[in-house]
């Protein structure tokens, strides 16, 4: 018993050492939402450089907590999975400089897609393994929704969408700003049972 508290008391404590990587990803999120939403005459050629920043900087951030952080082994690789295609992502949308405004469309409906999806799995996998991440499963729908949405209504006003994009992002970013704060919480309250736990 004494070994088990001890264990779930490290466990999240390693977990709360990583909160900043979900955090880092939710601003990164934000901030390109925000920037989306406010610039109203945004360019096309604008909206590429920075949507490709934002995935690249995701991505990298994703593998990082893949890599370093405590998930279990299922999540972990669906959280590199998303982070590499992120990254793919990105780039894609750097080195196509003449890319059309349906082909980047096209390109943030199916990153929306794939994450949200990977990120649900990992949700499943975190559930499985005793760990209850609804924020996290919340991201992973809200990508999901917004992909679809953007495949479903590809003719509207490149306004409309833009702020489509924008607002996305800002709710995304939230979630996993929830996703960290969860993390950073339950942290501090499994440090703090695991040495009572052990004294008993």
């Amino acid at each position: 018993m004494h070994e088990v508290s001890g264990q779930a008391g490290r466990h999240w404590t390693e977990m709360g050492r990583h909160w900043w990587v979900q955090a880092a990803r939710g601003a990164c999120a934000i901030i390109f939402g925000v920037l989306a939403v406010v610039w109203p005459l945004i360019t096309l050629l604008t909206l590429v450089i920075l949507f490709g920043a934002y995935a690249i900087v995701s991505g990298a951030f994703a593998l990082f907590g893949a890599f370093r952080g405590v998930h279990p082994r299922d999540s972990r690789t669906w959280l590199a999975i998303s982070g590499v295609l992120a990254i793919v992502a990105g780039i894609v949308a750097w080195v196509w400089p003449g890319i059309t405004a349906l082909a980047l469309l096209i390109l943030i409906a199916a990153y929306a897609v794939v994450i949200g999806v990977s990120e649900i799995v990992a949700a499943v996998a975190r559930r499985k393994a005793g760990e209850t991440d609804w924020a996290y499963l919340v991201s992973g729908v809200l990508a999901v929704i917004f992909g679809i949405l953007l495949f479903a209504w590809p003719a509207s006003g490149a306004l409309a969408l833009t702020w489509l994009i924008g607002l996305f992002a800002i709710l995304y970013g939230a979630s996993l700003l929830l996703q960290a704060y969860r993390v950073r919480e339950s942290a501090r309250r499994g440090s703090a049972a695991g040495p009572a736990a052990h004294a008993v």
